[in-house]
């Protein structure tokens, strides 16, 4: 049976956008992930050397630097961070990207009774730079932001449940090879709230 080289062309085109397209969100959702476990080297591998990341006027830096100063501020204003990237849409050009990911950051305050949700977007030109993408500008969009209650944090009935937390370094669960449940590093569960909590 012949193979017809027009369709194996455009199934090879259709694989390497595919293949482009996963590779970008995935450098974008490890950024996300290297916020919130607070690891310098994933943060940065996201970013080319001359990369630059836009948090507002007063805060823009060289990608290099991102990762030290995003992991000062998140242990400044908060107990816990999560970043969810949500909507995502690229335009790929060649080696060239321009990508919008909409993201959701959840903080549980330093305060540990308030939270804070901010919902935004990153706007990233990224490039293939020796078969990898990384992001080369980052401007980072705010949208909405809220603050609210978070007593349930702190309440008994969800303390006692002893759920694993997230912790800001590589003792995560994450890290954890292989995933095991005679490992529960100390501090990586909810404690149980004391009276002076409920």
């Amino acid at each position: 049976m012949s193979v017809d080289s027009g369709r194996l062309d455009q199934l090879e085109k259709q694989l390497k956008y595919l293949q482009d397209r996963q590779a970008i969100l995935d450098c974008i959702a490890r950024n996300a992930r290297g916020c919130d476990r607070h690891d310098v080297d994933m943060l940065a591998s996201t970013y080319h050397d001359d990369g630059i990341d836009e948090h507002g006027a007063a805060f823009t830096m060289p990608g290099s630097e991102y990762p030290d100063w995003a992991n000062a501020v998140h242990a400044q204003g908060s107990i816990q961070n999560l970043h969810n990237v949500t909507t995502h849409h690229c335009e790929i050009d060649g080696d060239l990207a321009h990508a919008e990911s909409y993201v959701i950051g959840l903080f549980f305050n330093a305060d540990g009774k308030t939270g804070r949700l901010l919902c935004g977007r990153y706007v990233d030109k990224l490039e293939r730079r020796d078969g990898e993408w990384k992001i080369v500008l980052r401007r980072c969009t705010v949208e909405v932001g809220m603050t609210a209650d978070a007593a349930f944090m702190n309440a008994s009935y969800f303390r006692d449940m002893g759920f694993l937390k997230g912790l800001r370094n590589k003792n995560d669960v994450w890290y954890q090879r292989p995933l095991s449940l005679g490992d529960t590093p100390e501090g990586h569960r909810w404690d149980a709230a004391s009276d002076d909590d409920q």
